[in-house]
């Protein structure tokens, strides 16, 4: 018996301690249902709230515009395979022109999502709360704005994926744009995309994610700009969103409390996109043991969802994550995601 109680206390001592060489402890998950359908910002919240919100209201639109984007294809091709012929030339140069202007469109409210998100973190991950918990809870609203962005993100970038136009039109313009060039024909853009702009542009659509892409250097940018402030502050911020999220979308009572439909795959998407955002910002990523993320917990979240409504989430965590084939992930978390 004594040998069985030793034994024991043992186990107990050394379990506790490698629970905190692991620093992760998902029994502690936060609790608490984030309005992400009604939460309105509070007087502390509102001038944050405000700058968010006014880059927030044409997301929507720029989703239309992305979806609506059918491309210059036919007019190139046809330019491309008879290139004397300058009847054809112009068509394809006034087809590609007005395309340029929504690429270019496109690519510059990334830059004012990127400074949204800026403004979001220093409010999120300030000392005004103990800890991302009583941040999120408390500071609804711009948890609900980061939602918002996360969303958007994760919308536009399957869009993107989607449309090979943008990144053949983009190039069929600058190719022509140099020859002009060559040529001393004026071109009407010329001042608006000049080659540092359209280098910045060019970079943005050669990404599979751009969003993506964009949030997560800003978030790593935001994170090398405040060294005073210790980078579990936003990787906590991370991963406590995607645990909020889990929670409420496996706890009925939660999910009861949602009005529309589409709010389960709102936060569906968020869940994804901010796993995948810890996965990028934090030094050894959302799969590994230390993680503060309950990956299979989260991925079973998205299993028994309908096969055809997450197909596309699950994708995005196979192909955009960046730590998922390290040698140290989970062997069960890849079968998972097989």
């Amino acid at each position: 018996f004594f040998f069985f109680f030793v034994g024991a206390f043992w186990f107990h001592i050394m379990g506790n301690l490698l629970k905190v060489l692991t620093c992760t402890d998902l029994e502690q998950e936060p609790n608490f249902f984030l309005d992400f359908e009604n939460a309105q910002p509070t007087d502390a919240e509102r001038e944050v709230w405000g700058q968010v919100d006014a880059v927030l209201k044409d997301s929507e639109g720029i989703l239309d515009e992305l979806q609506a984007y059918k491309g210059a294809g036919q007019e190139i091709r046809e330019a491309i395979q008879n290139p004397s012929d300058e009847a054809l030339q112009g068509l394809a140069w006034a087809a590609v022109v007005p395309l340029v202007w929504k690429l270019k469109k496109f690519y510059e409210f990334s830059q004012r999502l990127e400074a949204a998100l800026h403004s979001l973190l220093g409010a999120l991950t300030s000392e005004t709360y103990s800890d991302p918990t009583q941040h999120l809870e408390r500071e609804q609203a711009l948890a609900k704005q980061f939602a918002e962005i996360l969303d958007f993100t994760l919308r536009f970038d399957e869009l993107k994926m989607t449309n090979p136009a943008i990144q053949n039109d983009f190039s069929y313009y600058r190719r022509t744009l140099s020859r002009m060039r060559i040529n001393n024909v004026p071109a009407e853009l010329e001042n608006e995309v000049n080659n540092e702009l359209a280098n910045r542009i060019s970079l943005f659509y050669a990404d599979a994610t751009p969003m993506l892409k964009t949030l997560s250097d800003a978030t790593t940018k935001f994170v090398s700009e405040n060294k005073n402030l210790p980078i579990e502050n936003t990787t906590d911020c991370l991963s406590t969103m995607a645990s909020v999220c889990k929670v409420m979308l496996e706890t009925p009572e939660y999910r009861g409390r949602f009005i529309n439909e589409s709010t389960v795959s709102f936060c569906l998407r968020v869940m994804v996109g901010v796993i995948i955002l810890y996965d990028y910002v934090h030094p050894v990523g959302a799969f590994a043991k230390s993680s503060k993320i309950d990956m299979k917990g989260c991925i079973k979240v998205l299993k028994d969802q309908p096969p055809n409504s997450v197909e596309g989430l699950l994708n995005a965590l196979r192909y955009t994550t960046k730590h998922l084939n390290d040698e140290s992930t989970n062997k069960t978390i890849k079968s998972m995601l097989q």
